[in-house]
């Protein structure tokens, strides 16, 4: 089995989307099976192939408890393969399907701007001439919190201050940083541009033109 394919098998994406939303947190056999909505046999199975491949590490039972199994964080690959997670199917997809078809028309584009040590994913969403209705958004993004077990962190602005971000900005460097992604590029949604209104000196400018002639 290559990388790739141990990646997108979809009980280990269940159990990754668990355990690196909380990395530091220590999971039984019946926690992960809760958790990922999976069988208990198929978790032991696939918590197994991660533990002997270095991903998650085993814990012993704590007062006569049961075993458990954690991150690695010390793991070669550990902060790329919770990068691909973030960027894929941890957060990413379950958030560019909820954008793309509940708010088609008012989302221009959207990115992720990172994840917080307590796994909160700060998310910038861009409108276009529509603004989506901001408890219809809370509502939708609250359960996807719910799905990928992660809190988001969601700013909504115009695309016009979005044209506007330079690195003064806190959003401006959030967004120019490394940890950020495109989720959704303007032309993936039916949302378009607002109408952008010619400043005081560029109507004045016109105006002069047009007695000029």
């Amino acid at each position: 089995m290559s990388a790739a394919d141990f990646l997108l098998a979809p009980q280990v994406q269940k159990l990754l989307k668990v355990v690196f939303a909380a990395p530091t947190h220590r999971f039984s056999v019946a926690d992960l099976a809760k958790k990922a909505k999976l069988d208990a046999g198929d978790v032991e199975r696939t918590q197994e192939h991660l533990v002997s491949s270095g991903i998650l590490t085993r814990h012993k039972p704590v007062d006569d408890g049961a075993a458990t199994v954690g991150a690695n964080v010390s793991f070669v690959f550990y902060n790329e393969l919770r990068s691909i997670a973030l960027k894929s199917f941890a957060a990413a997809e379950p958030i560019r399907t909820m954008l793309r078809s509940r708010f088609k028309d008012s989302v221009l584009c959207a990115y992720i701007l990172g994840e917080g040590k307590d796994a909160t994913i700060e998310l910038l969403v861009v409108h276009g001439q529509q603004v989506p209705d901001e408890a219809a958004m809370s509502a939708a993004c609250q359960k996807v919190s719910a799905t990928i077990g992660r809190h988001l962190q969601v700013h909504v602005i115009s695309s016009r201050r979005h044209a506007a971000l330079t690195t003064r900005d806190h959003l401006g460097r959030l967004l120019a940083a490394a940890t950020a992604f495109e989720l959704i590029a303007e032309g993936e949604t039916r949302a378009k541009r607002g109408v952008e209104r010619a400043g005081f000196l560029q109507s004045a400018k016109e105006k002069l033109a047009a007695l000029a002639r």
